[in-house]
């Protein structure tokens, strides 16, 4: 539907209040969800644009406030509302699915329709013109990928199950990185997603009707094309993916649109003229495509050894007559003079994850990590305690400075000086400290009701005693900033999710002034974090502190803002659902 450019798009426009209460409503309705569900997928700041697809169809789409496509309707006056992959990756089972091999996702993507032979596992009871989603299969799972495209039923689920069913599945309306995914910000699928309980079961058991009628599991395989399927017996171990000549020879050719499309821009084109081997290594084997790793692997090498190209000259030959590249032989050596960046093959190429994408990327990750681990230093958090009162003469005659505040193992340094000394170890349970036998220790770590009952105390009951009996102080360190020394005792961050005005959720954070973090700059950094609205005021009660609120139930979002600020993980307190 969208593999085309869209034709006379509008200028955004904001949708009214009242338009995006009731466009909610709607969908509320229509997907039976929560209404938190539906403040999260109809957000505040919602933008309405018309236009029309390659074939004349006049269409709706609905913009989050970050640009991204969440929601589109097809034709003149049209209530349907269909959800976009960016839609179905916060709530993946907003619509029921099928899933497919990741070889038939780039066909999806090019704009193809599902075909019954291309599907894995699918519900029971769906009927032709329902609203599905499609997913990658991941093999020997309960994970299952993210949406990847949107579409309607071609046909009853019993058709899905009979034996040597041919057709059509789903008519795809919309996939990843089509034309309309590309309005919003182009990011990657999410992780995969575990499948509730209710739902891997009905899956698992389509998938064991089927093997039954099949007499024997079945996975449907796609070549490199997209124009055929076949079905390969699985064994015990994992089957693998065999590729003939002519699939190696098209994954080849695709590879050298791939490089000229995405690597010689006109920049890099003065890198040219050079041996046809050192373009070949350098720029096709690179630019073959990623293989997802929850898929059985290709056991065929994709080279020119084995496509149906007699040798690498052959394959350069081939794409010089296709008009791709110029080739010229300087003493017997075949030479790329130049690539044809304009050619239609090129500018009608689609990029897809290569090898080279999958490289930098996780060269980029690595990166990322490491630049975290040395940015990012934990805080130092050390709770203190210092003689006060009643403890104040027993640190005295235990010969420790009064003044100095102690650190908790500190504190059993002396407790375990003082009771060695004065042989207050219970002689038959070194555990145990004869209390009573000290006057000092006695009236120091009893209540003030009855001493005379407390005989016999555990060493970490003893700590604990004499640490109630101190005053409580804090220190927090963090690198570039002077230490922090304060009295009082420090609590952790208050992470708490309630409910609110209904069932409208929002999230909570109080108490994280003492960790360096300022009320209104931590709302705004959880605004963007967040993707929602956030309000700062006086926290309830005596406290003279701040409260940040978040809507949404944030938990997650918040805890991991929160680590990346150096709080260390001890030092968040969380409530209420994530």
């Amino acid at each position: 539907m969208f593999k085309k450019p869209l034709g006379n798009l509008k200028t955004s426009a904001p949708l009214r209040n009242s338009d995006r209460r009731k466009l909610k409503q709607h969908i509320i309705q229509t997907f039976s969800l929560d209404p938190d569900v539906g403040e999260e997928l109809v957000p505040d700041g919602l933008l309405s644009v018309k236009f029309k697809t390659h074939t004349d169809e006049p269409g709706v789409a609905y913009l989050g406030p970050g640009g991204d496509p969440l929601w589109f309707t097809l034709g003149i006056g049209s209530e349907a509302m269909i959800p976009t992959v960016y839609t179905l990756w916060k709530k993946p089972d907003l619509l029921p699915f099928l899933s497919t091999p990741s070889a038939v996702i780039p066909v999806l993507v090019g704009g193809a329709d599902l075909m019954i032979p291309g599907v894995v596992q699918h519900p029971p009871s769906l009927q032709a013109g329902q609203l599905v989603s499609i997913t990658e299969y991941i093999h020997h799972s309960t994970l299952i990928g993210s949406p990847l495209a949107v579409g309607h039923m071609a046909v009853d689920s019993d058709v899905l199950s009979e034996a040597a069913a041919k057709g059509k599945a789903v008519f795809v309306l919309h996939a990843w990185n089509d034309h309309l995914f590309d309005m919003g910000h182009k990011c990657n699928p999410p992780d995969p997603w575990e499948m509730s309980p209710s739902v891997a079961n009905d899956q698992q058991a389509i998938e064991d009707k089927d093997d039954t009628k099949n007499n024997g599991a079945k996975e449907p395989l796609v070549d490199a094309l997209g124009s055929h399927l076949e079905q390969t017996q699985l064994d015990d171990p994992p089957p693998t993916i065999e590729l003939t000549k002519d699939d190696v020879s098209s994954i080849l050719h695709d590879a050298l649109l791939q490089a000229i499309k995405t690597t010689f821009s006109s920049s890099q084109t003065s890198a040219l003229p050079m041996p046809a081997s050192t373009f070949y290594s350098t720029y096709i084997l690179p630019s073959r495509p990623a293989q997802s790793p929850s898929q059985p692997p290709v056991s065929t090498p994709i080279d020119i050894k084995h496509s149906s190209h007699k040798s690498l000259a052959y394959f350069f030959k081939s794409a010089e007559k296709q008009g791709l590249l110029k080739l010229k032989e300087i003493k017997s050596e075949l030479m790329v003079f130049s690539v044809a960046t304009s050619h239609a093959n090129v500018v009608a190429h689609r990029p897809y994850l290569s090898l080279k994408d999958v490289a930098l990327r996780n060269e980029k990750r690595g990166q990322r990590e490491e630049e975290e681990r040395t940015r990012v230093k934990e805080l130092e958090v050390t709770e203190l305690w210092k003689p006060h009162l009643q403890s104040l003469k027993f640190f005295a005659d235990a010969g420790f400075d009064t003044s100095a505040r102690y650190t908790y193992t500190e504190i059993k340094t002396v407790l375990d000086k003082y009771v060695t000394d004065r042989h207050l170890v219970n002689a038959h349970d070194q555990s145990y400290i004869n209390v009573g036998a000290d006057e000092l220790l006695q009236t120091t770590i009893c209540k003030s009701d009855n001493p005379a009952n407390m005989e016999f105390f555990k060493r970490e009951q003893l700590i604990e005693r004499l640490s109630d009996k101190m005053q409580s102080w804090y220190k927090i360190c963090a690198e570039g900033r002077d230490p922090v020394l304060k009295k009082g005792q420090i609590k952790p961050i208050s992470v708490v999710v309630k409910v609110r005005q209904g069932r409208k959720a929002t999230t909570l954070i109080t108490g994280f002034e003492p960790f360096f973090l300022e009320a209104v700059a931590l709302a705004e950094e959880l605004k963007t974090r967040c993707a929602s609205s956030t309000s700062v005021s006086p926290a309830p009660g005596k406290s003279s502190g701040m409260e940040v609120l978040v809507q949404g139930k944030k938990t997650k979002e918040v805890t991991e803002f929160l680590a990346s600020r150096g709080v260390p993980k001890r030092w968040v307190h969380t409530e209420g659902k994530k």
